[in-house]
């Protein structure tokens, strides 16, 4: 991850910690047993089964006081900072970087029912810090007390790829030491669903088919991940587990259409060369790339023409998470960057979990039907969003 503000060259960026929850698992662990099994079938939503936020609050009174997106963030906030062990980093220099798409919207859609019924004076005083988008990020800086940069980035499904690639440059830049990052979603509301059923994103079958060529739209997700960013060499020198690296990371937009990719995914090709820019590798050094891959039709043939376009011969192992995740928003760069972590970790690369013929006119070397094993090399995370957002992030294994 260059640095153009000084001389002598960046800081190295590491990960030492993350905690993933997920409606197909609690916990990393879970999340990888999640990863390898079965696909979404006959759901157009997908959610964490019994979902029960005590655990991760002292009383059940400021559990009440969260929203569902909060709960997530803090939850999978514990798991982080607890891999991470005893950081050093003065607090003042301990930023905290998150994203979501949308924020509470749970409390906010309730919060209204409750307006129309019963009159203003019902309403809680709690709707404004439950609600804001924000509310998440802020939460994890006072539970651990960091007091560096504290911003949350909105930018659709591509905001955890953009918080993970702005908090990473906050330490390569030298403004900051380590940096709690990630995203959180919990927006399958009645009115949400509504929406994005109305305009035809989500899947009529019921079925997330990543690249399928049935595949019909979305599932939605939701979920949170939590990695805690620290400078590489005051990890080591603390003799901190490292558990990756970012190398680099890619931000533009497509400036066409609110929803729909630009043609040929020619924004997506550019912020993917930016990427490989930034981290200074080649198409060539790329093994693996964690596709957005939501199985809507559009996005899916744009991401992979952009894809075929970008590295050409060398093919990297593709593969998209949401065939069991669904599409968690906001938080799904968050969850498949968790994902390339496990896949380091087990040495495997998941499968696309529904897909089972892929779409001809993709030339893409996708996992299909069970894990592929592989040597863990530099990989590409990738996530576009609503209103013509890319984000592309390179994660690699610990050397």
């Amino acid at each position: 991850m260059r640095n153009p503000f000084t001389t002598g060259g960046p800081y190295r960026v590491a990960i030492t910690g993350y905690g993933v929850v997920a409606p197909c698992g609690l916990g990393k662990q879970d999340f990888w047993n999640g990863l390898v099994g079965p696909g979404i079938t006959n759901a157009k939503q997908v959610n964490i089964p019994e979902w029960d936020p005590l655990p991760y609050f002292d009383n059940p009174k400021d559990a009440r006081r969260a929203d569902r997106v909060e709960q997530f963030a803090l939850a999978a906030a514990a798991e982080a900072f607890a891999q991470a062990g005893n950081i050093t980093a003065d607090k003042t220099r301990f930023g905290t970087i998150f994203a979501t798409g949308i924020g509470g919207l749970s409390t906010l859609e309730e919060q209204v029912a409750i307006l129309i019924e019963k009159g203003p004076r019902r309403v809680s005083p709690f709707l404004v810090p439950m609600m804001m988008a924000n509310a998440s990020g802020a939460a994890i800086s006072m539970r651990y007390g960091l007091q560096g940069p504290n911003e949350t980035i909105c930018t659709a499904c591509a905001a955890s790829s953009h918080a993970i690639g702005y908090a990473a440059r906050l330490i390569a830049y030298g403004t900051c030491d380590a940096v709690a990052t990630g995203g959180s979603e919990a927006a399958a509301t009645p009115t949400s669903m509504a929406g994005f059923g109305n305009m035809t994103a989500l899947s009529s079958t019921g079925a997330s088919k990543p690249f399928d060529t049935t595949r019909d739209g979305f599932v939605m997700g939701e979920g949170a991940a939590v990695f805690v960013l620290e400078r590489y060499d005051l990890a080591e020198k603390r003799g901190a587990n490292i558990l990756g690296e970012i190398l680099g990371a890619a931000s533009n937009a497509d400036a066409y259409h609110i929803t729909a990719p630009a043609p040929g995914g020619i924004g997506a090709q550019a912020c993917m060369r930016a990427a490989l820019l930034d981290a200074e590798l080649g198409p060539e050094d790329i093994a693996h790339i964690n596709a957005h891959g939501t199985s809507t039709p559009l996005n899916d043939a744009a991401e992979g023409l952009a894809m075929a376009e970008v590295f050409g011969s060398s093919r990297p192992i593709v593969t998209s998470t949401k065939g069991v995740t669904g599409h968690a928003l906001g938080a799904a760069g968050a969850l498949e960057a968790a994902a390339v972590l496990l896949s380091f970790e087990k040495k495997l690369i998941p499968p696309t979990a529904g897909t089972t013929e892929l779409d001809p006119t993709l030339n893409i070397d996708l996992v299909m039907g069970a894990p592929r094993p592989w040597t863990p090399g530099p990989s590409m995370s990738n996530n576009f969003g609503f209103g013509g957002h890319n984000g592309s992030v390179i994660i690699a294994p610990p050397r």
